[in-house]
């Protein structure tokens, strides 16, 4: 991992279940992540995808790509127009800086999620690969 390194885009389908299982598993029962009429009584077109969702889903995209034993160590994001079902989010990284240590390297990710509405949600993520997971990446011994 170096700084610069652009991460793969992920594209995610904006389904209902995914809206509401989200807002279940992170027990939000705030009606407008299930309740579509609600959600409309309350101004918005339909349900919406809830910020947990949301922080589980970058967290998901950074381990993703620096595997297993890759340990998020913050996770900072700010939320934007909202995912909606029928749409799509894409996220996509970039490695900011790195630092390494004796336990692995460190590196600031700033990631972003667009829909077809703007930026959904855009943040930082710190990631900690341990050593020997670094080493085997770079092709370096242990």
């Amino acid at each position: 991992m170096k700084a610069g390194e652009v991460l793969p885009p992920l594209e995610i389908p904006v389904t209902r279940t995914l809206i509401v299982a989200g807002a279940i598993a992170s027990r939000d029962y705030q009606d407008v992540h299930h309740d579509a009429e609600l959600a409309r009584q309350k101004g918005s077109p339909d349900i919406f995808m809830n910020i947990l969702t949301t922080n589980g889903l970058v967290g998901r995209y950074i381990t993703d790509h620096f595997g297993a034993t890759a340990v998020l160590r913050k996770v900072a994001i700010r939320l934007g127009a909202p995912n909606h079902p029928g749409d799509t989010m894409v996220l996509t990284g970039e490695v900011t800086e790195v630092e390494t240590g004796p336990d692995g390297a460190t590196a600031q990710v700033r990631v972003v999620g667009k829909n077809t509405v703007g930026s959904h949600v855009t943040g930082t993520v710190t990631v900690t690969v341990p050593r020997a997971a670094a080493a085997a990446d770079d092709g370096s011994p242990a």
